[in-house]
C-alpha cells in the first residue's frame, strides 16, 4: 500500500508540473497562480504543498527536468567518441531529438531565461554553468587526437571554450524554436549553420595561445 501511495504522489506532482507547463505555453510563470493550477489538476489547494513548496519551486522543477535531462544526454554522447566532428554532429541531433520531445520545456526555458522570477532564473543559469563545467572536464580528461593541447590551457580558458560551446548550443535551441513544427528543412538548415560554427570554435581552439 507504501508504494501504491508514493506511485500515486508521483503521478500527482507531474500532473502539476505538466499542467504547469500546458498553461505557461503563452505566458511567464509569474502570471501563473497556485490555485488555477490545482483546479486544473483536480485537487485542492492545500494538496499543492505536497509537492512543492510554492509556484517558483514548480518552476525550478520544470528546469530541472529539461536542462538537466538534455545535460545527461549530451555528455553521454560524448563517451567514446574519438573524432570532434562526429561529437558536435551527435550532440546537435541530441539537442533537436531532446527539443521534439520537450519542446513545451524549451520554450518555458527560453521565456523564463530572462523573466521575472529570480529562482527560475537562478536554476537556468546553474544547469547551464553544470554543463560547461561537465564539458571543460571532458575535454582536458577526454582530449580528442589533434585537438589543441586543452591540457595546458589555464583552467579559466578551458572554462571560457566550454562556456562559448553551451552558449551555442543554447542558441541554436532557440533558432530551432522559431522553426514552425514539422519543417525538417528548416530544421536542417538551422543544424547545417550550427555545426558549420562549432567546427570553426573548434579550430580556433586549436590555435589559442598557450600560457
Amino acid at each position: 500500500m507504501a508504494h501504491t501511495r508514493q506511485e500515486q504522489k508521483a503521478q500527482t506532482r507531474q500532473a502539476l508540473l505538466d499542467t504547469a507547463l500546458r498553461l505557461l505555453e503563452e505566458r511567464s510563470l509569474d502570471s501563473l497562480g497556485l490555485r488555477e493550477i490545482t483546479r486544473e489538476v483536480g485537487i485542492v489547494p492545500t494538496a499543492f504543498y505536497r509537492h512543492f513548496p510554492d509556484v517558483a519551486s514548480l518552476g525550478v522543477a520544470l528546469v530541472e527536468q529539461c536542462l538537466g535531462g538534455l545535460r545527461v544526454a549530451v555528455r553521454t554522447v560524448r563517451d567514446g567518441i574519438a573524432d570532434s566532428d562526429a561529437v558536435i554532429g551527435r550532440s546537435l541531433e541530441v539537442l533537436l531529438s531532446q527539443l521534439h520531445e520537450r519542446r513545451e520545456h524549451f520554450r518555458f526555458i527560453a521565456r523564463e531565461r530572462h523573466g521575472g522570477v529570480a529562482a527560475v532564473r537562478q536554476a537556468i543559469r546553474e544547469q547551464l554553468d553544470l554543463s560547461a563545467a561537465d564539458l571543460a572536464t571532458d575535454l582536458l580528461t577526454q582530449r580528442l587526437p589533434h585537438e589543441a593541447r586543452l591540457d595546458r590551457w589555464q583552467p579559466q580558458d578551458l572554462r571560457m571554450l566550454a562556456e562559448l560551446i553551451v552558449n551555442h548550443m543554447v542558441l541554436t535551441a532557440a533558432a530551432l524554436l522559431e522553426v514552425p513544427a514539422g519543417d525538417r528543412a528548416a530544421e536542417s538548415d538551422v543544424l547545417d549553420l550550427a555545426e558549420r560554427q562549432l567546427r570553426l570554435i573548434a579550430l580556433g581552439s586549436r590555435h589559442w595561445p598557450g600560457p
